[in-house]
């Protein structure tokens, strides 16, 4: 593996678990400085212990719909590293119910996290971004490109990711900072804050109910940690409000009935 990020530093919001641990150690391996934030701070001491053994990396205990805590996220990097080069929108909450059927505060509950803090951190590190030329990716949904019933607001809100990469990538375009935004599938072993109504978590081993992609298997957190390197690679510099689907071709259209 090459070191395509050998003196950069890296934010990876949600980094303690799942998608943004690897997405974290994908980029630590290829040279970077990685942040990363979660609101368990024992999980987030655990994450960075484990992860600093590939090289520098720290975390910082954060709500992700703070903007005091996004503040202070930013301002951590810049003592830490000297300033930044990507940011990673990854931190997420979901919620299995229909959209009908979707409470108030759940409603609110998906938004703040999933859409108001992804907009925080964008538009927090837009100017450190500015500074370096540097971009960020965003971490969104195939349910954000093809509605799923079961997961209404989660739906909607990926669908808001979308739209918000692709409108800093129009203003971040003017300041040399690239804005994409990748959409998993179906990723093994499921989201960790995926809950029922009511704040129940669901187990995070009902992967083996979801139907199988075209491509003959699910997807794994390498595989998105890739498609993410990638896009905030130096080969991707001429990709700029790009959406990328990483799901196996399950939204390629109708399977065969």
């Amino acid at each position: 593996m090459g070191r395509r990020f050998e003196g950069r530093s890296v934010i990876v919001t949600g980094g303690t678990s799942g998608i943004g641990l690897q997405i974290a150690t994908c980029f630590l391996k290829e040279g970077a400085s990685v942040l990363i934030t979660g609101r368990d701070r024992e999980k987030g001491k655990d994450a960075e212990t484990r992860l600093s053994s590939l090289g520098p990396c720290s975390f910082i205990s954060a709500d992700a719909s703070s903007a005091d805590d996004v503040a202070s996220v930013m301002e951590q990097v810049v003592a830490l590293y000297g300033g930044l080069d990507v940011l990673v929108n990854n931190a997420g909450v979901g919620l299995v119910a229909p959209i009908s059927e979707t409470s108030e505060d759940d409603w609110d509950r998906i938004m703040d996290v999933n859409v108001k803090g992804y907009f925080l951190h964008a538009r927090a590190a837009l100017p450190l971004l500015a500074e370096r030329k540097g971009c960020m990716v965003h971490v969104a949904s195939d349910a954000g490109v093809i509605g799923e019933r079961m997961a209404g607001a989660y739906s909607v809100s990926k669908a808001a990711v979308i739209m918000l990469s692709r409108m800093f990538a129009l203003d971040g375009g003017l300041l040399g900072v690239r804005s994409n935004c990748v959409c998993p599938g179906d990723t093994i072993p499921g989201m960790k804050h995926m809950t029922l109504p009511g704040g129940e978590i669901r187990p995070a081993d009902h992967w083996h109910e979801w139907p199988l992609p075209p491509i003959g298997r699910y997807g794994t957190a390498e595989d998105v940690a890739s498609a993410v390197a990638f896009l905030a690679s130096d080969e991707a510099g001429f990709c700029n409000g790009a959406v990328l689907l990483v799901d196996g071709g399950m939204r390629a259209g109708f399977p065969d009935r």
